[in-house]
């Protein structure tokens, strides 16, 4: 194979293992790092020489084209609009300074793939300026769940997450008197959990979002961090069914007053309230209490709550309270 053998750089076989490769190319870059041989040129050459080899041979992709290709795996499959035979010249301009290249010079690439070659050439510096832009870090999910009176009041979370900071050992530098940190192993930083306190809003429903800007994964070269989001469940409640922003409940009645009106208490979310029953309400019958419901999310006001009655038959009835039952039955007989 003409050129550098990347394996022989590393000094691990053919056949090596993706872990066997990772470890050769640590302990080497640890012994030629620029920081522990400042000053010593050939030891940069050699860094820069293992990281070039380290960057193919970490690649399945990649390997395998260089182990086909050798020197030129990176040209492999590059195809261009067109085509011609092999030989033919491709010319940039044809004048004094400019340049005429021959495929065959390029180690057997035809011309049909040299339209490749040209944008891996030309667009290598465009590709290395877009990965020095500013990057945003990526969003992070994190579940939690709430009960149906934390969702209508709000309520807070404690969350454990995990910053990073400079290394204390070498000040963030990554190494101390010319050799790797021990305790950053050269990262620079460590990191450091912390204990965040997350305000979830009223009116927060099965699957709401809740952002806490700048707490996702950090940025690449500069940019900012991206955000993590609480995704919301509520807990099932024993008394109210939630839809939308509107509670749905029923409410036990005894029969007399069913039958002649009354007052019965309703509960709510925020305590207990009257609901005046008319006379002869039937079983089943709903009644709205408006603003009595789940605070809304997004501006004010609540939604409402619907109270089903739930008419309570009387039992174990004494004798006199049997004997009236009678009479009444015999009455509206009477009267059917």
């Amino acid at each position: 194979m003409p050129g550098k053998d990347y394996y022989q750089i590393l000094g691990v076989k053919r056949d090596a293992t993706e872990k066997e490769i990772r470890q050769a190319y640590r302990k080497l870059a640890r012994k030629y790092h620029p920081d522990v041989n400042p000053g010593n040129k050939a030891a940069e050459a050699r860094f820069k020489e293992i990281g070039e080899a380290y960057e193919v041979l970490s690649d399945k992709e990649k390997r395998a084209k260089y182990d086909q290709f050798g020197d030129a795996w990176q040209y492999a499959g590059a195809r261009a609009p067109g085509g011609g035979a092999a030989g033919t010249p491709f010319d940039f301009g044809g004048g004094p300074g400019n340049y005429q290249v021959h495929f065959e010079d390029l180690g057997g690439i035809s011309e049909e793939g040299f339209g490749g070659i040209f944008d891996q050439i030309f667009g290598a510096g465009r590709a290395r300026q877009a990965a020095r832009r500013p990057r945003r870090g990526r969003d992070y999910e994190q579940p939690v769940e709430v009960t149906l009176e934390e969702a209508f009041h709000g309520t807070t979370r404690i969350m454990q997450l995990e910053g990073t900071e400079p290394c204390p050992a070498c000040g963030g530098a990554g190494h101390v008197k010319g050799q790797v940190c021990v305790d950053c192993r050269g990262a620079g930083t460590r990191v450091r959990p912390r204990r965040l306190e997350v305000k979830i809003p009223a009116g927060v429903r099965d699957g709401s979002r809740v952002r806490i800007a700048g707490e996702g994964g950090p940025g690449a070269s500069g940019g900012q961090k991206g955000d993590l989001y609480l995704v919301v469940s509520v807990k099932p409640h024993t008394l109210f069914e939630r839809k939308e922003d509107d509670l749905y409940e029923e409410v036990p009645v005894l029969l007399t007053v069913a039958i002649l009106g009354g007052e019965v208490q309703v509960p709510t979310p925020k305590g207990r309230v009257a609901l005046r029953i008319p006379p002869e309400t039937q079983n089943g019958r709903t009644f709205r209490l408006s603003g009595q419901g789940m605070p809304h999310l997004q501006g004010t006001g609540a939604g409402d709550l619907y109270a089903k009655i739930k008419v309570v038959l009387p039992t174990n009835l004494s004798p006199r309270e049997r004997e009236l039952f009678q009479e009444l039955d015999r009455a509206r007989e009477v009267k059917v």
